[in-house]
């Protein structure tokens, strides 16, 4: 099981590593904000563990470009304690946060708590593959779409749109995050592809268009999928 951890303080890095191979996780390390998002993206990764403060980009930087292509565990480490530092880290994706210093027990505790708890997410992702919403559903492993039990026709980007909103029921996305999380974070796209692909949904799935009850706009963030009614 592979951890990365990235920090410029080498000598905490060293400290982390040693610790963690201890446990029989395999670690790689690197020292700064840009290297960590590459290696990221080509690595496969159980969990990374992310200093906040470091060159080229920082950790906060780091994090939100990671989770465009990745929902890998993310640990932040922050020598900072300020709970502004702490709600940035969370907002930027991190699924957990560390103040220096901090005691190494307990950091391969939350290590293997978040590893346990991505494994068990993961199982019932996989095992789903019919989502619905009210009159909307849509089945992941043949790609159709029903509106009443009725199949509707969807471009390829329609059935990822709606299919990332059903996934994700009542967490409002902005249009650039729908874009990278859709789309593909190499899309160099208008944010306007986006209102055209929630207006074609809105046209085939909504029983009224116009007065939409489940692919909500949330006015100034963007859009969300609205599911108690």
């Amino acid at each position: 099981m592979n951890i990365l951890v990235v920090d410029d303080e080498r000598l905490l890095v060293k400290g982390i590593k040693f610790n963690l191979e201890n446990e029989g996780y395999s670690v790689d390390v690197c020292y700064d904000g840009e290297s960590a998002v590459s290696m990221a993206r080509a690595g496969d990764y159980a969990l990374i563990i992310l200093d906040l403060m470091m060159p080229k980009k920082d950790g906060l930087e780091a994090c939100q470009e990671i989770r465009s292509f990745s929902t890998v565990p993310i640990i932040m480490l922050t020598a900072r304690s300020e709970d502004a530092d702490k709600l940035m880290g969370f907002e930027s994706g991190a699924d957990d946060y560390m103040t220096k210093p901090f005691n190494i027990l307990e950091l391969k505790a939350r290590v293997r708590a978040l590893i346990r708890r991505a494994a068990l997410a993961a199982p019932a992702a996989q095992e789903q593959a019919v989502f619905t919403c009210g009159p909307i559903t849509l089945d992941e492993k043949r790609r159709s779409a029903f509106k009443d039990g009725a199949e509707t026709e969807l471009t390829m980007k329609e059935f990822d749109l709606m299919l990332f909103l059903l996934k994700n029921p009542g967490k409002v996305f902005s249009r650039e995050s729908l874009l990278d999380l859709v789309w593909g974070y190499d899309y160099l796209g208008d944010t306007r592809t986006v209102d055209v692909h929630i207006r074609r949904l809105r046209e085939k799935l909504e029983p009224d268009p116009a007065r939409p009850r489940y692919i909500m706009t949330k006015w100034g963030v963007g859009y969300y999928l609205e599911t108690h009614h």
